[in-house]
């Protein structure tokens, strides 16, 4: 059993790591998951500037890759949809409507100039074996942009998770000039979607962002949203916008999407409502405004990072400071190289060095007469000739040697002289040359990546203000008319977002929004639905004609559907929310009558729901009920 529970315990370690560092955490180095490196290294071994299959890209991976094309597919799709390191043709799915992606024989990607310009450079990329040892992957690619952040990330590994929001790709490179130039710096995110962002709290990606969507009033009664909120989608926003309808928070005649490759949501307003007047409802009860919390974690040196995303940025930055030295590097030796080759074969035929060789009889003495040769020519070469050296000379066909053209040769070494200069002078350098690069990136790249989210400080929604926001509503017992536009004896006062109880004559009641004038045939009262009210009703029974009386709550009920408060038999001679209400009730003249009424306070009797049986009041058959000098109902 103990063996068990450490082979358990050393297992379950290394399916922890092998999570956190192989699938789920993006390496700092190029912001990439596993995953998505081997999708770009897959497209830059068949980058001919031409357009791929998906299926052929997700096969090809299979290769780098130990888990299944599903995996593959969905990464791919979306990495395309950042639109930053693919190009795409064909149906890659809706990042604003959530719609998916066509199957992957339809569609086709490549790598984008991007891409191909910062991703990748073989001579400075580490490359171990994959998985089955048949090929070799990259450990990270040398990217030279903050990919990371330009991006953002999420992942959820064992015990920990990272959430990085993406940030506009011109401003990064910008931070990056002034980290570079001892400035200070501030990112903050970008997202696709747009929208309009807080950023007050965002705390160098350590904090929360609010965003909101963008809502246009197109008329008084018709507001259009135009941008939503990163992480929801139209489907997801509508729906957070119907169950506030529902739950009474907002109030909406219709709502159509017209979404296609720009966001249109068209919210249609009832009567008694005005665009400007919801605009504040649809941010503090829907997905037209959300929070975002960022979490940063990475991995750097083989090991998970938490960190901010200044921090990332600066690591970026003197980064690529250390590929393009390396780069710099790589190019001064291979400049040295031509030169001295240049100058080694110019000296080779110019002094006919070639002619010492025609006698010598074996690969050995033509070395050593070479070798000799070149002693007296020494000082005029950057280093001592190798044996690979004088392999390259002899391999000069006769027709080269007799048409080399020596100025022409001096010349091509001016030429790389004065390149190498310039690279030595970068070397010297190398900051500035960053500098210069990023500028260049900026200058060639930024017109395609332009800020979508427009930063502005956003005030904290009141959902209480909005609640008790007051209105009054008219009743005319006269006219059967009730409603925000109707004036009539009755008055009630109440928020815009109660909802009115009609009790019929019939004996039924019914629960309905506000509105500015409708028609109720045969309404005995009207109250506000607040789930509080006591109503005091009371009734006779048509076969027996005597009174019952009730006290209830309405405590549950669903919009517009019909309730009975009193018994199919029973007749409604009262109905009241007054706390302190007293009836007299007028009992049918009889022979030897000695009680003819009674007064009957309501406070006595017991409240109950609203479909309990009343108490009967007398055994006495009931004429008429009156309260002070008002006859309610006969």
């Amino acid at each position: 059993m103990d063996d068990l529970k450490h082979q358990m315990k050393d297992h379950f370690i290394q399916y922890a790591s092998y999570v956190i560092l192989d699938r789920a955490i993006p390496n700092v180095t190029d912001g990439l998951k596993p995953v998505q490196r081997r999708i770009l290294e897959t497209l830059w071994r068949l980058n001919d500037d031409k357009l791929h299959k998906v299926a052929n890209v997700v096969g090809q991976t299979m290769q780098l890759h130990p888990h299944g094309d599903a995996a593959i597919y969905e990464a791919l799709v979306n990495l395309a949809n950042k639109d930053f390191v693919l190009d795409k043709q064909g149906n890659f799915g809706n990042i604003f409507t959530g719609d998916p992606s066509a199957a992957s024989r339809y569609i086709e990607t490549r790598l984008s100039p991007l891409a191909r310009e910062t991703l990748f450079n073989p001579d400075i990329t580490d490359k171990i074996l994959s998985y089955d040892s048949r090929n070799m992957e990259p450990v990270t690619l040398p990217a030279k942009i903050p990919l990371l952040l330009m991006q953002g990330a999420d992942g959820i590994a064992v015990g920990m998770s990272t959430h990085i929001l993406p940030h506009n790709f011109s401003e990064l490179l910008e931070a990056e000039i002034s980290y570079l130039e001892g400035k200070d710096f501030r990112i903050y995110p970008d997202f696709p979607t747009g929208g309009i962002m807080d950023r007050s709290q965002y705390d160098k990606g350590q904090g929360k962002i609010k965003i909101r969507a963008k809502i246009e009033i197109k008329d008084a009664k018709t507001l259009v949203i135009r941008e939503i909120c990163y992480g929801t989608t139209t489907e997801t926003l509508i729906r957070s916008i119907e169950e506030a309808a529902k739950k009474g928070k907002i109030k909406i005649e219709s709502i159509n999407d017209y979404t296609s490759r720009h966001v249109e949501i068209e919210i249609k307003l009832p009567r008694g409502q005005y665009a400007e007047e919801l605009i504040d409802a649809l941010y503090g009860f829907t997905e037209c405004e959300v929070s975002l919390t960022s979490q940063v974690i990475v991995i750097k040196d083989g090991h998970p990072w938490e960190t901010d995303v200044h921090e990332i940025l600066k690591y970026n930055a003197d980064q690529l400071v250390e590929f393009l030295k390396k780069e710099l590097q790589i190019e001064r030796d291979r400049l040295l190289e031509k030169i001295f080759y240049k100058t080694l074969e110019r000296l080779f035929i110019e002094n006919r060095i070639y002619k010492k060789i025609e006698t010598v009889k074996t690969l050995e003495g033509i070395h050593q007469a070479l070798e000799t040769s070149f002693k007296a020519f020494i000082k005029q070469l950057l280093r001592e000739p190798k044996h690979e050296d004088r392999e390259k000379l002899l391999q000069i066909p006769i027709r080269r040697i007799s048409q080399f053209d020596i100025d022409k040769n001096k010349e091509e070494i001016a030429l790389l002289e004065e390149n190498l200069r310039e690279v030595e002078k970068n070397l010297k350098n190398v900051k500035k040359f960053t500098i210069d690069y990023l500028k260049r990136l900026i200058d060639k790249y930024g017109k395609d990546y332009p800020r979508k989210t427009r930063i502005k400080a956003i005030e904290e929604i009141d959902k209480r203000a909005i609640e008790t926001k007051k209105i009054k509503i008219g009743f005319d017992p006269a006219t059967g008319f009730f409603g925000t536009k109707v004036s009539g004896p009755v008055k009630l006062e109440c928020t815009n977002f109660d909802k009115v109880i009609l009790f019929y004559k019939n004996g039924t009641y019914q629960v309905v929004n506000i509105p500015e004038k409708q028609y109720a045939e045969k309404v005995a009262w009207v109250a506000i639905a607040d789930k509080k009210t006591i109503m005091n009703v009371l009734y006779r029974n048509k076969e027996t004609g005597q009174a019952w009386a009730k006290r209830f709550i309405v405590e549950q009920f669903i919009l517009e559907k019909s309730y009975h408060y009193i018994d199919d038999l029973g007749e409604l001679l009262y109905i009241s929310d007054d706390p302190k209400a007293t009836v007299e009730v007028q009992f049918v003249p009889q022979a030897n009558q000695k009680l003819k009424k009674i007064l009957y306070p309501f406070k006595d009797t017991l409240v109950k729901g609203a479909q309990a049986r009343g108490i009967r009041v007398a055994n006495q058959k009931v004429k008429k009920v009156t309260e002070s000098d008002q006859l309610l109902l006969v």
